[in-house]
């Protein structure tokens, strides 16, 4: 339908029936162009201001009464050309603030077991590549080892992706750190009067974190080469100074 097709080209509704009824009548007053598109008098006054701007329809006065005909359709044409123009225009400034978005981390929430399991899996994502883990002791009080156990370290290793491990120095975790060769993994320790961290920090890739708080149950991986080089730099000075 031919109203339809004005719509595609710019008009509302209304706006694509008056001029289509104006077009049709020719010369015609208010009163008609209502009857012919079957739209309220007031309504059928806003749209024929807006048609006139648009360059679409013009008046002339005989005598105290007005009456409306249409312009050249042809000057759809230039309507749509003018629009074009705009928005190329405006494209530059447009892009201008999809780069700063663009240069904003990248946040990324996930909540509950299942949550902080994808979380995890997300770090071995890239085969070969090593992982740097500051890892809370929160993982076996708050969510045991069974998923580390059977699923999360047995793909890593099948990864063959490193791990570089800082855990605080207590007998649960030089045990647990106990077959670090066979697991692809390096850990050293830090005084755990000192090194009390409620959460599991992994960095992987050039600009992945992932913070996970198993006490809490969420997690959230952040997507931000600066944050990433900032926590790298964290974990190799305490790498550096650790047994």
């Amino acid at each position: 339908m031919l109203h339809k097709r004005l719509q595609n080209a710019g008009l509302n509704e209304t706006e694509a029936k008056i001029y289509l009824a104006v077009l049709e009548l020719g010369q015609t007053s208010v009163s008609r162009i209502a009857l012919k598109a079957g739209i309220k008098r007031t309504t059928v006054y806003l749209s024929l201001e807006n048609l006139m701007k648009k360059g679409l329809i013009s008046a002339i006065k005989k005598g105290s009464k007005a009456y409306y005909y249409a312009e050249d359709p042809r000057n759809l044409e230039r309507m749509m050309e003018v629009r074009k123009n705009e928005v190329s225009d405006i494209i530059p400034r447009l892009l201008a603030f999809t780069n700063l978005i663009d240069n904003k981390p990248e946040i990324r929430y996930f909540e509950g077991e299942e949550g902080i399991k994808e979380v995890l899996m997300k770090s071995l994502e890239q085969p070969g590549k090593e992982i740097l883990m500051m890892f809370s002791e929160s993982y076996f009080s708050d969510f045991g080892d069974e998923f580390f156990e059977k699923t999360y370290r047995p793909e890593r290793i099948r990864r063959k992706i490193l791990s570089r491990t800082l855990m605080p120095d207590n007998e649960q975790m030089r045990a647990f750190s106990g077959k670090s060769v066979q697991h692809l993994r390096q850990a050293k320790f830090l005084p755990p009067d000192l090194f009390k961290i409620d959460i599991e920090v992994l960095m992987y890739e050039r600009n992945q974190i992932a913070i996970i708080s198993f006490k809490e149950g969420f997690a959230f991986i952040i997507n931000s080469p600066a944050i990433h080089s900032s926590f790298k730099s964290i974990f190799e000075t305490l790498w550096a100074v650790a047994k």
